[in-house]
């Protein structure tokens, strides 16, 4: 498959197949994320695989918990909020036979000082979602579906994803990708803006 192939069929898949992710796939997807640029070559992400019936089924409490949360935040009203509800509780949405989720370390750095803890983070959270971007990619060539999970990252919802990783206080999370098969046909929505809309050439 050539890249933009690759590119151009990647889209973000929220109902997946019960058919297992194999373990060499699953090691094909993280060999592809840390082929990613690091800042600093620092290769600071650290991935951990849920894989579990008892794991997956706690991340994707999680992420259904996290759903809710965004929803209200967006004052979405609560009608909606249930149909939602409906969507990932009963059809399944987001249900994945594997999740990874993505780390960075925090005390992995380069440069030292209070004055550059702003800068370190947001390169190391750079480092990470374009290992994620590798990672995606990878999927598409396998044959795999993907979509990127932000809702984790709320206030004590992160907490409860990292605990259950097993990490301590200094790992921050990027972000959960389920990944599988695709339970139905992907169709990639195109872009509302073209590039010229969003560059700019001095």
């Amino acid at each position: 498959m050539e890249l933009d192939e690759a590119i151009l069929k990647r889209s973000s898949v929220r109902y997946f197949s019960d058919e297992p992710v194999r373990e060499e796939e699953i090691r094909a997807l993280i060999e592809a994320a840390i082929r990613a640029p690091t800042a600093s070559g620092l290769e600071n992400w650290f991935f951990v695989v849920f894989k579990s019936e008892e794991a997956r089924r706690k991340i994707y409490d999680l992420i259904g918990e996290g759903m809710v949360e965004y929803y209200r935040a967006v004052n979405l009203p609560e009608e909606k909020i249930g149909k939602l509800k409906r969507r990932i509780y009963e059809e399944g949405m987001y249900g994945a036979p594997v999740y990874i989720a993505v780390f960075i370390d925090r005390r992995v750095r380069f440069l030292k000082g209070e004055e550059f803890d702003e800068v370190e983070f947001i390169w190391s959270v750079e480092s990470a979602a374009m290992a994620i971007e590798n990672l995606m990619l990878k999927a598409v060539e396998l044959g795999l579906g993907t979509v990127y999970i932000g809702v984790t990252n709320f206030k004590g919802i992160d907490k409860k994803v990292r605990e259950l990783a097993g990490l301590d206080g200094n790992y921050y999370l990027v972000g959960v990708i389920p990944v599988g098969r695709p339970r139905n046909e992907t169709k990639p929505r195109g872009r509302r803006r073209k590039a010229e809309d969003v560059t700019k050439i001095l």
